[in-house]
């Protein structure tokens, strides 16, 4: 809203009332991820929003223009889109910034209209929208922005009341949707929802924008919590990606899509497509999707992980790997290891290793493919996401990798392990096992074997530095093929 008129949004007004809404919204990450029943009982919920709002917050400036600041939320919003209730919150802002007219400054009556208008967008988006859930807030919403159009002159005073709307929305989700009325929870995507937009009436209330300027956001520990009834996950990963662009239809892309698993999400555009599944196959989803565009971003999170981590942690001590360690997803999952997968690209098409990619996918496109593939190390961000996420739940972290001779993963996970660490004022252990392949995965095993014993962490760090200097690795192949 301008300095001079309560009847006009410009840019920098959109820009802080979403930094208010961001930082509102990062500040009760741990009562969104302990009430996350819906879709998946995986307690991420709050973790995946902060994620996507971070994308924004991260990558974005103020602007005059409120049409250019919406564009740029909305773009960072999708392309930092994590997990369900991420790319349904990225959508509606997609929606909002389309059916917004080409202004430096709107009307609280456009900003209506807009809002209304992007609900389309979120039922197209979603393969099966299930009510009780962030929809059905947003819905409610709109429609009691649209209702007050005998006072769209004041904006200040039909956004204050609106919250009144969102919390009566918020708490009826409860009796809409089963899930939730068998834990007495609110839908925690929903309640992300409005947790962001009482941000928002915060500002509005106090303009306080050389604090948002300014004011670091607290990271809150998420306590253990153990009162989480554990059910067999019909589909264990979920799976994200960017297509850009897509050379086929959104309908048909979303019905190719519900083949692979439920949880179905097409959001953005043609030139840039997000999309999220559930599934037990993203590697054979992944190789029949490369011919739909070009797969420029993938994401798979192992939901049978994060609910372990959430309430089955067999100890308190999180231990982590990068995916050249050649261990069997028997010991894997038997010691509880997380694996993170480096990127691998075939030209433009990209992929996770031994996530999205299995080695017959692999042998396959290295026949058919005309590109040689090429890999390359996990970016800072993806250790941060996941190393915050351990941080919530275990009381440290032993991460173990590939030589850093080979790879810049090492240092990325050490920049994101000290970021976490400062934040969560727990340790953080990121060690380059100067090996790959078998001989990081006797490492890794020797680790979980350790801290399966009750050792400390001091003591597995320090063993695991020693076994280093002994360890070696001896590679012969029959042929260069």
């Amino acid at each position: 809203m301008n300095s001079s008129s309560s009847q006009g949004i410009n840019g920098k007004f959109l820009y802080y009332g979403f930094i208010a809404g961001s930082r509102m919204l990062l500040q009760n990450q741990e009562e969104l991820n302990r009430i996350n029943v819906f879709p998946v009982r995986d307690k991420d919920t709050g973790t995946n929003l902060a994620s996507t709002i971070r994308a924004v917050m991260d990558n974005i400036h103020p602007h005059k223009s409120y049409k250019k600041t919406i564009e740029k939320i909305a773009e960072a919003a999708l392309i930092g889109a994590r997990g369900n209730s991420g790319v349904i919150f990225a959508q509606f802002l997609h929606g909002i910034s389309k059916e917004t007219t080409n202004k430096q400054v709107i009307t609280l009556y456009d900003f209506a209209e807009s809002v209304k208008k992007s609900i389309p967008y979120l039922y197209e988006a979603i393969a099966n929208p299930i009510e009780g859930t962030m929809l059905t807030v947003i819905c409610d919403w709109s429609n009691f922005l649209s209702s007050k159009q005998d006072v769209l002159h004041d904006f200040e005073k039909v956004i204050l009341e609106s919250i009144e709307v969102l919390e009566k929305s918020l708490i009826e989700t409860t009796s809409k949707l089963k899930a939730l009325g068998k834990y007495g929870f609110v839908d925690a995507g929903a309640k992300g929802f409005v947790v962001f937009i009482r941000g928002v009436i915060e500002f509005i209330k106090k303009r306080n924008i050389r604090s948002l300027a300014t004011e670091q956001v607290e990271t809150i520990s998420l306590v253990h919590t153990e009162d989480v009834v554990n059910r067999d996950l019909e589909f264990r990963f979920c799976t994200e990606a960017i297509i850009n662009p897509l050379k086929m239809d959104f309908s048909e892309l979303k019905q190719f899509l519900v083949n692979y698993g439920d949880s179905v999400v097409v959001a953005g555009s043609k030139n840039t497509c997000r999309i999220h599944l559930h599934t037990n196959q993203p590697a054979q989803l992944f190789h029949k999707l490369k011919d739909s565009g070009t797969i420029t971003y993938q994401k798979v999170d192992d939901m049978l992980r994060q609910q372990e981590m959430a309430s089955n942690r067999k100890w308190n001590i999180a231990l982590l790997t990068d995916s050249t360690c050649d261990l069997s997803q028997e010991l894997i999952d038997l010691h509880q290891i997380n694996v993170v997968p480096l990127n691998l690209n075939f030209g433009d098409n990209h992929y996770l290793d031994k996530t999205t990619i299995q080695p017959e996918q692999f042998y396959d496109l290295l026949e058919s493919s005309s590109d040689f593939p090429k890999t390359s190390q996990i970016n800072e961000a993806t250790f941060t996401n996941l190393y915050s996420h351990l941080a919530s739940h275990y009381d440290a972290i032993i991460a173990v990798h590939l030589t850093s001779q080979f790879s810049g993963t090492y240092t990325n996970s050490l920049k994101a392990g000290r970021r976490i660490q400062s934040e969560f004022k727990k340790q953080v252990h990121v060690i380059d096992s100067k090996n790959l392949s078998g001989a990081l995965g006797l490492l890794v095993l020797k680790a979980a074997q350790n801290i399966e014993s009750g050792a400390s962490v001091d003591t597995v760090v320090d063993d695991l530095e020693k076994d280093i200097k002994n360890a070696k690795i001896f590679v012969s192949v029959r042929e260069l093929k």
